[in-house]
């Protein structure tokens, strides 16, 4: 069983949740760039530093840098059956570089899902989390900024994989097990294998 997926949607929708349970369940890795980019600033590397810089900000990292960690781990071994991309592409660039690093590979895309769910849900849900794991890129004015970021340069992308049949689009509204079942539902119509 392959499963080569990217999961999208806005900042607080429960991409990161639910890209974790789908892995379990399909035997991939979840990738979330988020999950490296907050790694390397604990453990305050270079990459870490700049990172913060951007994030901090409320911005995101720079093409060049998140491109070139992106295909590092698509080399990786465990990779070979599969993967759920979290973070990845953010915009037409980016999906582009992905184009050529699956083509390096000799695979493509089996689908996109989109999580989308109401801006104001997904400010109280981002403002709860902030409260919860006091993460310092999360204060109101970078939640609501990455929001404006997704909606200019990331929610486009969806027109583009739906033009190639590989958008699937889930209320990302509800409790986990609910979103997880529509998920695996929405997928098993379109990647039967897979789920």
């Amino acid at each position: 069983m392959t499963a080569r997926l990217v999961i999208m949607g806005p900042q607080g929708a429960g991409k990161g949740t639910q890209a974790a349970r789908l892995a379990e369940r399909l035997g991939v890795p979840a990738i979330s760039t988020g999950d490296i980019f907050r790694a390397n600033i604990k453990g305050g590397t270079e990459l870490g530093v700049l990172a913060q810089s951007y994030s901090a900000r409320g911005e995101l990292v720079p093409d060049e840098v998140t491109n070139a960690m992106v295909r590092d781990r698509l080399a990786q071994a465990d990779v070979e059956p599969g993967f759920i991309l979290d973070g990845y592409p953010r915009n037409a660039a980016q999906v582009d570089e992905l184009d050529a690093i699956l083509g390096e590979h000799g695979v493509t895309l089996d689908a996109v899902v989109e999580l989308t769910a109401d801006r104001d849900e997904l400010l109280a849900r981002l403002a709860r989390r902030a409260e919860i794991e006091g993460r310092e890129d999360d204060t109101p004015e970078s939640i609501a900024r990455r929001l404006d970021i997704y909606a200019e340069q990331t929610a486009p992308l969806t027109t583009a994989y739906a033009a190639r049949d590989l958008l699937v689009q889930v209320d990302g509204i509800g409790g986990i097990d609910e979103v997880t079942e529509r998920l695996v539902a929405a997928l098993g119509a379109v990647v039967p294998d897979a789920v």
